[in-house]
């Protein structure tokens, strides 16, 4: 079953769905993929370093776009590379892994999936809730539980909350046209339905869109609160109801919630591969070069302080206090740092500019994982005829429980709890045993005959992005009102109108983005980034590839008036 309506209304077009728009329809796939390159600089600035502040997918590819063009990018990095593209090792079998960060990846994800192929990483079917991949799911609710291989097997109210749904969708939201024109990458009609939908829904959120639209209101709340539990595709829509509709919208429209990939041996190989690998083709520098070669191997430490230096320039400090001065920047960090963190001077953005980045509003999110001996999940009792564990959706603490194989006479690895904002919360002051502990307690009242603990090998692994000084949250969700914040960061890449004071720092990563938390998003802002330090620096695009900035005034997000 689709994660969203998508599968439903989309139909048997021939054409993907991709994460083309809505608020900015540019081909970012098709812009990485033109043979001529993203642009050209004049000789003088070749060689010229920019520091590049965070090693997340974001920065790396920045610094590798850079670095083709022939500028020396400078990586900070103040903890490891990948950001949170993070694949931690299970100490006692360290091929073992548990994606503590991003772990599913829609293939309507062009641009990302460019540079899966760039470094040679292989996907498999990420094992959502009746998704091919999963042997079975269970919905536990209320204390009943219901088990099931497709849509089909659960009871009639689970067919209705999903017809809703779409339903809604479609009311609301105008959902088969905009998919219709996204298939087409049809700009002028995309933005046509998209800029008719935002200033009507940005104060609207998401269980404001779902309690007034006819679909759930002709029906029962119970079909309101089994959507919020439930959801359908990666599981419950609950976590997300105070969040602004256009934040859904943005999702569901370019089917970035369904048909999940998970990359084999970890996520976190993709920065890594591309801090080592060495471009086909590059402007100035040798053949062979590499980020990592250009670092010694190692990045910078992570930076303490940013500030306009008397000569102008940009100067980097960091931790243990050392400035370097940069014609450029570009900050990849949760936006969040740069008041809290960093110490960056405050003339470096416009005050509204600094309204946007205080404002934003990152989610909480919260998993704990153990390694088994082996995915005994695909044993089956043989007085149910039912596998003897399932991927899980409950009300209980847990919220999501997700069954992981790595590959056939290997350890599984489960993810025990996947919980958001104020499920996330209850498991923050918690060590990890204590919410191994807990999980199994919640687990044991949904498979009483089931013994998870005698399968348990090696250490668990745990996270709680908000607690980690780094990120202070795992990624943003805007609020009701928050486009005019979102759409100023978004636009911060093009810079010609700005005060000299507040050129030459260039904002990228998934926050920067319209569809935070997705990797699509940090890679494309990192494109954007990459388009205005070329500018900076006197280059330009090719004519036959022009570049996100050359395409603003027919293709830029609606302005609302303020």
């Amino acid at each position: 079953m689709s994660a969203t309506a998508a599968s439903a209304l989309s139909g048997g077009d021939a054409a993907p769905v991709t994460m083309f728009g809505p608020d900015f329809p540019f081909a970012f796939d098709s812009y990485l993929a033109h043979p001529s390159g993203l642009g050209a600089l004049p000789a003088e600035a070749h060689g010229r370093e920019v520091a590049i502040i965070g090693a997340g997918i974001s920065g790396i590819v920045a610094a590798f776009e850079l670095m083709k063009l022939g500028l020396r990018p400078v990586v900070y990095e103040a903890d490891r590379i990948g950001g949170r593209l993070r694949s931690e090792p299970f100490r006692s079998a360290p091929e073992t892994i548990a994606e503590l960060g991003a772990m599913r990846f829609p293939p309507s994800a062009t641009t990302f999936f460019h540079y899966l192929g760039l470094a040679g990483l292989a996907t498999t079917p990420f094992p959502n809730p009746l998704s091919p991949a999963t042997p079975s799911t269970v919905i536990d609710l209320g204390g009943q539980t219901h088990y099931a291989r497709t849509l089909a097997d659960l009871p009639p109210l689970f067919a209705e909350v999903a017809q809703a749904w779409r339903e809604a969708l479609e009311e609301g939201a105008q959902f088969s046209a905009m998919q219709a024109a996204i298939r087409a990458r049809d700009a002028r009609r995309v933005k046509e339905i998209w800029n008719a939908l935002v200033p009507a829904l940005d104060e609207e959120s998401f269980y404001g869109f779902i309690a007034r639209s006819n679909a759930f209101r002709t029906r029962s709340y119970r079909h309101r609160e089994v959507f919020g539990q439930v959801g359908f595709g990666t599981g419950g829509w609950d976590t997300d109801f105070p969040n602004s509709m256009l934040e859904i919208l943005r999702v569901v429209y370019t089917d970035a919630d369904t048909d999940h990939r998970m990359v084999v041996g970890g996520v976190e190989q993709l920065p890594r591969r591309l801090w080592a690998l060495a471009p086909a083709r590059t402007a100035h520098w040798p053949a062979g070069v590499s980020l990592a070669g250009l670092h010694g191997g190692s990045p910078r430490p992570g930076v303490a302080r940013i500030a306009r230096a008397p000569s102008g320039r940009i100067a980097i400090t960091d931790r243990w206090g050392h400035e370097t001065e940069y014609d450029s920047v570009v900050a990849t960090c949760q936006t969040w740092l740069l008041s809290a963190r960093i110490e960056c001077e405050e003339r470096l953005f416009s005050h509204a500019n600094w309204m946007a980045m205080d404002r934003s509003h990152y989610m909480q999110a919260a998993k704990t994982f153990i390694m088994v001996d082996r995915p005994f999940w695909r044993d089956v009792d043989p007085a149910t005829g039912r596998h003897v564990l399932s991927l899980t959706l409950s009300d209980r603490m847990t919220r999501g429980t997700y069954l992981i194989e790595q590959g056939e006479d290997r350890p599984g690895v489960i993810c025990l709890s996947y919980a958001w904002e104020d499920d996330a919360m209850k498991w923050m002051s918690l060590p990890v045993e204590e919410r191994v502990r807990l999980a199994l307690h919640s687990l044991r009242q949904v498979y009483p005959d089931t013994d998870i603990r005698s399968h348990i090998i090696g250490e668990p692994i745990t996270v709680s992005w908000e607690s980690d000084p780094n990120f202070m949250g795992a990624f943003k969700g805007n609020l009701p009102g928050h486009y005019r914040y979102q759409r100023r960061l978004f636009a911060h890449f093009r810079q010609d109108d700005l005060p000299p004071d507040e050129r030459g720092i260039f904002l990228a990563g998934d926050d920067i983005s319209w569809t935070a938390g997705w990797a699509e998003g940090a890679v494309t802002t990192a494109l954007n980034a990459v388009w205005g330090v070329m500018r900076h620096f006197g280059g330009t695009s090719f004519p036959d590839n022009p570049g996100p900035g050359d395409a603003w005034e027919a293709l830029q997000p609606l302005a609302l008036p303020e």
